[in-house]
């Protein structure tokens, strides 16, 4: 989101192809992570809590856990700043607005159950598609400069910060841990060939979910790099949407803030649900969803009125996602990995070189940008 626009308009088509290996990767990844759920019939963190010792679990959920605040916090911000664009709203009030929101989400979920909870993301999963593709329609990008973005490079420290906020923003930690459990509860307890025909299902429906939030992600990038590139945005959502109403007139730049506004709903919810998944799984506990709502969303709360700026606190929450990749993708390759877990269904070798090669990607990626922010600093 906040990464997408502030890598189009400060480097136009230049991180395009952050964008396009993120979601591969990503495909690949929740794929493991649904496999482990259906196969097992555990979520990731309950298969890490029976192979922990009880300091491992307490250190693994405290990193996860914030991994789970930093989604809900970059979500309670976009939210209001969608609500300041469309409402006027002040940015305090519309993190909280949006934080009872989600809290209507998650509520739905425990009275409802799963399928109504996902039959609503997927609509707001809908608006968010439309709000950010239809400037597209209006302004096309430049077909050899989006094709010229799919070379590998940067240009500079805050290039590869804001590659590290959209790899992070689009592999998403949280989503790795309460993929396993959605999975789980879904489809679980099948055996055999049925099994094997919902893993071969799975991987469609991964492809297709991925390649619809791809699509969304380079659209948002697209659209930054075609309408808002060398004008005066100073690098907010705020001055991205007043850029996008200038340029491409006042009905794509509410269609912008709507889409903005969505997207704050749901991932807000989906953060906070997959909170509830880690606990539960890697302490046996569990609190009231109201109650992990109100907590997670206060340091959000906190930011907007103390005035910090939400778009780079945005931005540096998405970085801290990346950071946290690594502590869910390596034990999940570990783990779908060993035959001893997954019987025949264990990873095969290219899948575990493919997995293998994600992991080294996204470390070195986070190690670098931690080298070239000390190196700045001295």
């Amino acid at each position: 989101m906040a990464t997408n626009v502030t890598a189009g308009a400060t480097y136009g088509y230049l991180l395009v192809w952050v964008i396009v290996a993120a979601n591969l990767m990503a495909c690949l990844v929740q794929y493991l992570s649904a496999k482990l759920g259906l196969v097992t019939g555990q979520s990731l963190p309950e298969a890490l809590r029976d192979r922990m010792p009880r300091v491992g679990r307490l250190a693994y959920w405290a990193q996860a856990e914030l991994v789970a605040v930093a989604t809900d916090l970059a979500e309670v911000l976009g939210g209001a700043i969608a609500l300041h664009l469309l409402f006027d709203l002040p940015l305090p009030v519309g993190g909280l607005v949006t934080g009872l929101v989600s809290m209507g989400l998650l509520a739905l979920q425990s009275r409802r159950g799963q399928q109504p909870f996902e039959q609503v993301i997927i609509a707001l999963l809908a608006v968010i598609t439309v709000g950010f593709c239809a400037g597209l329609f209006v302004a096309p990008p430049s077909a050899p400069g989006a094709a010229n973005g799919l070379i590998p490079r940067f240009d500079g420290t805050d290039s590869v910060l804001l590659a590290a906020g959209m790899l992070g923003a689009t592999v998403m930690p949280h989503a790795i841990y309460l993929h396993s459990a959605l999975a789980r509860d879904r489809h679980g307890g099948q055996e055999g060939q049925q099994r094997r025909k919902l893993l071969s299902a799975t991987k469609y429906d991964v492809g297709m979910a991925m390649l619809v939030a791809g699509a969304v992600n380079l659209a948002m990038l697209l659209l930054a790099a075609t309408a808002l590139r060398g004008n005066e945005t100073d690098g907010s959502l705020e001055g991205a949407h007043a850029a996008v109403g200038a340029h491409l007139g006042g009905g794509i730049a509410l269609l912008f803030a709507v889409g903005l506004l969505a997207s704050g709903f749901a991932s807000t919810a989906v953060g906070c649900y997959a909170g509830a998944v880690i606990m539960g799984g890697l302490l046996r506990r569990r609190i009231s969803l109201v109650i992990r709502r109100t907590i997670t969303m206060i340091p959000a709360l906190v930011m907007l009125a103390a005035g910090a700026d939400p778009t780079h606190a945005l931005v540096i929450s998405q970085v801290v996602l990346s950071f946290g990749i690594p502590f869910a993708l390596i034990p999940l390759v570990v783990l779908t990995s060993r035959r001893s877990v997954m019987g025949c269904y264990a990873n095969r070798t290219p899948v575990v070189v493919a997995a293998t090669l994600v992991v080294v990607v996204i470390i070195t990626l986070n190690l670098v940008l931690i080298y070239l922010t000390m190196a700045a600093a001295t």
